[in-house]
């Protein structure tokens, strides 16, 4: 299993626990630990793999004798019938993780299949899909591994990789008759050199500001796609630019036709449909 971060395996824990996988009274009456059996985790639709490792852990750790296979990795295009791993040995310790199992499984492979449409949908095109911060607490990690397993990118990690002034931070500073160029001019003086400066707006009028002001990026939010050709032929090559704000799989084309170099989707995240996955129980 390749190494995660502290977070993830805490996460798998809280799951454990909140499941209460070692007080289950419908396998404990039922299945006497001595049934050995073998458990295949199966496709049962079209969609991309992702956290399969993390599905194994959670098996180890409900019960460390059950032998794990992976048979495809994170990454792998799915169809409906392909097995993609076998978890054989006690048939109580398969019954009793394969809910938290199938969780993690399930919802990180919707949102790399999620992702994955989007950017076919680009394909031929510069424009390079990202998700957001719009992710389940707890989540984040798992939630953006799985972006990057749909062949998405991921925008910032956390508030701490990145300066992005967003319309709440310039109103913040209407009190102090602080307009956009000045916010981001005093963004920037204050910045480390290692950081970049992103703002976001929504007029060509801010446009020419965050440009005069020397923002690095420049997200333009819930713009039709003709006011963001309008904004491409003002910026050129001047600022990395970032398409945001209601975009869809139907619009994510022409929105990437404008010759935006970011299309950042919250929705890859935040409105998560799982991948339908399951674990059939085979006995010899």
């Amino acid at each position: 299993m390749p190494q995660f971060p502290p977070e993830v395996y805490d996460l798998i824990a809280a799951a454990i626990t909140e499941d209460q996988t070692f007080n289950d009274p419908t396998t404990q009456a039922l299945v006497p630990l001595e049934i050995q059996g073998t458990g295949i985790l199966r496709a049962k639709a079209h969609g991309v793999l992702a956290g399969i490792d993390v599905a194994m852990e959670v098996f180890r750790r409900v019960d460390s004798t059950l032998e794990a296979r992976v048979l495809l990795v994170d990454g792998a295009v799915l169809n409906p019938g392909d097995d993609i791993a076998a978890v054989s040995g006690s048939a109580s310790g398969i019954l009793r993780a394969e809910r938290i199992a199938l969780n993690f499984l399930q919802r990180m492979s919707g949102i790399a299949s999620d992702t994955n449409r989007y950017v076919q949908a680009v394909r031929g095109l510069k424009a390079r899909i990202v998700d957001t911060r719009k992710t389940a607490p707890g989540h984040r990690y798992l939630d953006k591994y799985s972006v990057r397993m749909g062949g998405g990118h991921n925008h910032r990690m956390n508030l701490a990789d990145g300066i992005l002034i967003k319309d709440n931070h310039i109103q913040a500073n209407r009190s102090r008759e602080m307009g956009l160029k000045q916010v981001i001019e005093m963004a920037l003086a204050r910045a480390s050199h290692t950081i970049k400066v992103e703002v976001e707006v929504e007029t060509l009028e801010q446009v020419e500001e965050a440009l005069e002001a020397g923002a690095h990026i420049i997200m333009l939010d819930n713009m039709s796609v003709d006011l963001m050709a309008e904004a491409m032929a003002i910026i050129g090559n001047r600022a990395v630019v970032e398409a945001s704000g209601g975009i869809t799989y139907d619009t994510v084309r022409a929105v990437a036709e404008t010759g935006v170099d970011l299309i950042s989707i919250g929705g890859l995240t935040h409105s998560v449909a799982a991948l339908d996955i399951s674990l059939d129980l085979e006995f010899e």
